[in-house]
C-alpha cells in the first residue's frame, strides 16, 4: 500500500443500532474519497465490515488482519481485502495493525476497541509512534472514557500534556480533516512521567 493507511478500530457486533453502521460507512466513504486506504481487523461483521466495505466500494484499498482463532469462527473477510493476514494471536495482530498504519481512528466499540486505542495512545506517549490518533465520539459514546482520562490528569496519574496525544472528533468528516492537516510534533518525554 502506498497511500496513507488509516487503522480503524471498532465493533464487530451485528446487534447495534443502525446509526452506528451508518457512521462506520460514512467514515469508510470519506477514507476512500480522500485517497486513503484502510487497515482493520479483517471481519465481515459489524461496524468493521460496514467501514471496510465502503472503503472498497469507493476505490480505496483494504488490508485485513485477523488472528487464526477468530478466523476459525467463520467471520474472516479475505475475499474483500486487497491484502489479508492471519496472525497467531491478538498481540501479533495489534503489532501488525500498528506497523501497517499511518493514522488511527477509534469508532465506538467494545473492550477490544478500548484496549487497542489505549495501547496506541501509550505507544505515542512513550515515543514509539507519532501518528494522528482520533477518538470518534459518535453520540457522545466515549463520554465516560474521556471523563476517566480527565480524572487521570486531575489526580496526577497522567500529565496535562497527554491530551495532545489524541484528538476527539464528533463526526467522520472532522476525524478525516484532522488526519489530513495533522502535523507531527516532537513528543515531550514529560508526557510519559508525572
Amino acid at each position: 500500500m502506498t497511500n496513507t493507511c488509516i487503522c480503524v478500530f471498532t465493533s464487530s457486533s451485528n446487534s447495534l443500532s443502525q446509526e452506528y453502521y451508518d457512521i462506520a460507512r460514512e467514515l469508510g466513504v470519506l477514507i476512500a474519497q480522500n485517497g486513503f486506504d484502510i487497515v482493520y481487523g479483517g471481519s465481515r461483521r459489524g461496524m468493521m465490515y460496514a467501514c471496510a466495505s465502503a472503503v472498497k466500494k469507493f476505490g480505496g484499498k483494504v488490508l485485513g488482519i485477523m488472528p487464526k482463532k477468530i478466523a476459525d469462527f467463520g467471520c474472516a473477510n479475505p475475499e474483500d481485502c486487497d491484502e489479508f493476514y492471519l496472525t497467531e494471536g491478538m498481540r501479533e495482530r495489534k503489532a501488525l495493525l500498528d506497523e501497517k498504519s499511518d493514522a488511527v481512528i477509534a469508532l465506538p466499540g467494545g473492550y477490544g476497541t478500548l484496549e487497542e486505542i489505549s495501547e496506541m495512545i501509550v505507544q505515542k506517549q512513550l515515543g514509539y509512534n507519532n501518528k494522528p490518533i482520533v477518538i470518534l465520539n459518535t453520540n457522545n459514546f466515549y463520554k465516560g472514557v474521556l471523563e476517566f482520562f480527565d480524572n487521570l490528569i486531575a489526580q496526577n496519574f497522567a500529565h496535562e500534556g497527554s491530551k495532545k496525544l489524541y484528538y476527539v472528533a464528533s463526526t467522520p468528516k472532522e476525524a478525516i480533516e484532522y488526519i489530513k492537516t495533522y502535523k507531527a510534533e516532537e513528543i515531550n518525554s514529560k508526557y510519559a512521567i508525572k
